[in-house]
């Protein structure tokens, strides 16, 4: 994350009035978190810019408590989508 990407993301979380959220900025391969210590970990095409991914995935795995969850939404496509994929990313 950027310094102005923090900024918005405090911004908003504000707005919201959101008390449990805590962001902080790191790097994806070395989460400045102990062991076992998160609930969930969102990535939003974060995993796509690292050259180590099955470090990513290992720090990940490190710092989710036992039954945490890991969202991951970075897709990339060379070529064209699938027909039946663009429609399931329509409904």
């Amino acid at each position: 994350m950027t310094d102005e990407m923090l900024a918005l993301a405090r911004a908003n979380q504000h707005k919201a009035g959101v008390t449990n959220v805590e962001f902080l900025k790191g790097e994806i391969e070395n989460i400045p978190f102990p062991d076992n210590s998160v609930d969930v970990i969102i990535s939003n095409c974060v995993i796509n810019f690292s050259t180590d991914k099955d470090r990513v995935v290992r720090e990940a795995l490190r710092v989710l408590k036992a039954g945490g969850r890991l969202a991951v939404s970075d897709v990339v496509v060379r070529g064209e989508v699938p027909a039946e994929v663009r429609r399931n990313m329509e409904l």
